[in-house]
């Protein structure tokens, strides 16, 4: 009747978690200590709430809640079903996950090395005395370390990896370790999952507004490209057929000696005096030096209307007076 009830408090509480919080992590707390957990709790407190229990009991709580409601069958909650799979726990808040995953960060303790444990990474033992007595050669020996006496106590000759990365760490070279002092693995809770509104990977708390922005950004650029590719005006394009339409109407007036405008009146001082205006415009040469190379022909079409022309100039200068 005990366990009953407990487990119908914690079916409870899941469910209250699930229906209160916006969002979650679902982390692995394997080799996480009670004395790492509680300091992990009063890191939390305010923030979010930690939940941990079997999965076969959370599967079972989140299927009882999907099916008590058909008309709502919550799928993303369901989602949850299919990743409960190994020593994983909840981190339910309703903050910012990015000051939980900060918590996360900062509880993480050097451990021992284990024998039969998985090693998460390479060990290696630096060459150098190692404080411990001859009578301690034996450890040594069983791992064909090489090692000499030196002023009565161990020296290792030339570092040696003890421990490799997916390797099953040995007896000999845990005890090895312990002896020596060496604490080579790090533990903590590990992020396996994203829950809001579904289940992602971790890797989504890298995308920043920035890169969403930088690919929103990139995204319009294609659109625009191909609008104007195949002629077909878009709300992404319709910049660009402005600045060009600017451009070629700069460059028949520049061309007609047409300077009614303040585009065109920008030109003609440019290639008047190129040098005054740049530095009024402080080097960098303003929107008429752009301007007026549009096209690529623009500014040589200018600078052919303010060179000395053939006396039948007069014709072409007639043949525009439509512009006064």
């Amino acid at each position: 009747m005990v366990a009953k009830a407990k487990k119908v408090a914690y079916f409870a509480h899941l469910e209250h978690c699930l229906k209160t919080y916006k969002r979650a992590f679902i982390v692995h707390a394997d080799f996480v200590g009670s004395k790492q957990m509680s300091d992990i709790r009063v890191a939390l407190r305010g923030k979010a709430e930690l939940v941990f229990g079997k999965n076969t009991m959370v599967r079972r709580c989140i299927r009882n809640m999907c099916a008590a409601d058909p008309d709502d069958p919550h799928p993303e909650w369901m989602a949850i079903v299919d990743v409960m799979k190994g020593n994983l726990g909840f981190m339910f808040t309703n903050g910012e996950l990015d000051e939980l995953d900060a918590v996360v960060k900062k509880f993480v303790m050097p451990a021992a090395a284990k024998s039969g444990v998985i090693a998460p990474v390479d060990c290696t033992i630096p060459k150098g005395p190692t404080g411990l007595d001859p009578a301690q050669t034996s450890f040594f020996q069983a791992l064909n370390i090489a090692t000499k006496i030196n002023k009565g106590t161990i020296e290792i000759i030339s570092d040696t990896k003890v421990l490799t990365e997916g390797v099953k760490v040995g007896t000999s070279e845990a005890a090895l370790l312990v002896k020596m002092g060496v604490k080579p693995f790090e533990y903590g809770l590990v992020v396996h999952w994203v829950f809001e509104g579904g289940v992602f990977d971790p890797s989504v708390l890298a995308i920043t507004e920035d890169i969403l922005l930088g690919k929103f950004m990139a995204g319009v650029g294609e659109v625009a490209a191909l609008s104007l590719a195949t002629n077909m005006p878009t709300a992404a394009s319709f910049p660009h057929l402005v600045i060009n339409a600017v451009k070629d109407i700069t460059a028949v007036a520049i061309e007609a000696e047409y300077y009614e405008f303040d585009a065109a009146k920008r030109v003609k001082e440019f290639l008047d005096d190129p040098k005054a205006f740049l530095a009024k415009c402080g080097g960098g040469g303003g929107a008429a030096a752009p301007a007026a190379a549009a096209k690529g022909g623009a500014a040589p079409a200018a600078a052919k209307a303010a060179a000395p022309e053939p006396e039948e100039e007069e014709e072409e200068e007639a043949a525009f007076d439509l512009f006064d």
